[in-house]
């Protein structure tokens, strides 16, 4: 599959994953939540939905599914230091800027992991 077609595939599927994860930030922390356990439930949201997506339809071959414990681990491992990375700023930006700061600040940080996560992704996850 082409480089431009996964591209676009996962950018799409990215922004579901992305508006999905943000909503369930801004309701959990609006609901009282603190703004760490927020952001991972938040992510969760968005991975489950990520990883289904982009194992049927981005990095599928000839219409095969690319799932199945061995690419959920490697998956695992790089959703656990991307969550890592985005919890540390996330926080960061809630007690710099508070919480509607970091409701601000959440789409910017998971839009540039996200450029990251891509190529992992396509060359670690689902390869």
């Amino acid at each position: 599959m082409s480089l431009f077609r996964q591209g676009s595939q996962y950018i799409l599927i990215g922004l579901l994953q992305l508006l999905l994860d943000s909503v369930v930030f801004v309701v959990a922390t609006a609901a009282g939540l603190p703004a760490v356990p927020g952001n991972i439930l938040g992510r969760i949201s968005g991975a489950v939905l990520g990883f289904w997506l982009n194992g049927r339809y981005t990095f599928a071959q000839q219409g095969a599914q690319r799932h199945g414990w061995k690419r959920f681990s490697r998956f695992l491992i790089v959703w656990l230091l991307a969550t890592a990375v985005s919890t540390g700023l996330v926080s960061w930006a809630s007690h710099s800027l508070g919480i509607q700061g970091a409701w601000l600040a959440k789409p910017l940080v998971e839009g540039g992991l996200a450029l990251i996560s891509f190529f992992l992704l396509r060359h670690v996850v689902f390869r």
